[in-house]
């Protein structure tokens, strides 16, 4: 079976006041999962994650980027996925303590947990969002803090399976007023929509079974990629910042100093006094 590509559709209900997106993600999910030893329930929570960044993404009214994430003192005590305004992804889990193979509840996994959100514009101030994590979802999550830092009503559907993730946000426009009953008439079609049909179908079928008696108009489709961003240079910098001769003493006892991306797990390696020069 031919799955969509990675991409993200953005759409609008002509002469109403509703916007909406669809996020379809694989080769980007799988790649950011890649090398990564996460148990089947972190997969999936990090690839809706990794969805509901990309369609947040899309809201922004800058170039810049956003991150988001999910911190608890569960068991699975961090989630994050950065993206920018190209709608390059990376993402990370941090996992504190077993996680029960039958264990699938977010509330049991998080902990007590917060949803952080920070956008950093290319130009203009650094903004930062914070919102209570305990939901049954990240999609509730995400509701939530729309409905408390946005004050935009806001329905989001996620899905991960490890191989394929996919989300669909729609949100009620400022210029609508409290008149919501257009948006409930859509969100109650967007509900019959189903994880295998995101997952296999393209947008342009989607959008047509959802909203087959209403007026659509569909922008056109940006590809979504996963990006890390590090560099030999960054992980340099990062070296700087610690004193020479802890560094003398780390190269005297292994011969190298190695650091991992955290991300994409790439090595960068730096060998005796080349490493010197270069800080």
């Amino acid at each position: 079976m031919m799955y969509p590509t990675d991409q993200l559709t953005r759409f609008t209900f002509i002469d109403q006041d509703v916007r909406g997106e669809l996020v379809q993600l694989s080769t980007s999910y799988q790649r950011m999962l890649q090398g990564h030893d996460y148990p089947p329930v972190v997969q999936r929570l990090l690839g809706e994650l990794m969805a509901a960044t990309s369609l947040l993404t899309a809201t922004l009214k800058f170039e810049g980027h956003i991150a988001i994430q999910l911190q608890g003192d569960g068991p699975l005590n961090f989630l994050a996925v950065n993206g920018s305004h190209h709608q390059q992804l990376r993402g990370i889990a941090r996992i504190r303590s077993a996680i029960a193979d039958n264990c699938s509840d977010l509330r049991t996994l998080m902990g007590h947990a917060h949803l952080i959100i920070t956008l950093t514009p290319l130009q203009g101030e650094r903004y930062q969002g914070m919102v209570s994590g305990n939901g049954d979802s990240i999609a509730e999550i995400i509701e939530g803090y729309f409905a408390q830092s946005e004050q935009l009503h806001t329905r989001v559907w996620l899905h991960a399976d490890g191989e394929h993730a996919a989300g669909m946000l729609l949100q009620v426009m400022p210029a609508a007023g409290h008149d919501r009953s257009y948006f409930e008439h859509l969100d109650v079609l967007t509900q019959t929509i189903t994880a295998a049909e995101l997952f296999s179908l393209d947008s342009e079928e989607i959008l047509t079974r959802l909203y087959h008696d209403e007026q659509v108009e569909v922008y056109p489709q940006q590809p979504v990629s996963f990006h890390c961003g590090c560099s030999r240079e960054r992980t340099r910098d990062a070296l700087s910042t610690v004193p020479a001769d802890e560094l003398r003493e780390i190269l005297a006892a292994d011969g190298a100093i190695t650091m991992t991306c955290d991300y994409c797990l790439t090595d960068y390696v730096f060998k005796g006094q080349a490493l010197f020069d270069d800080l």
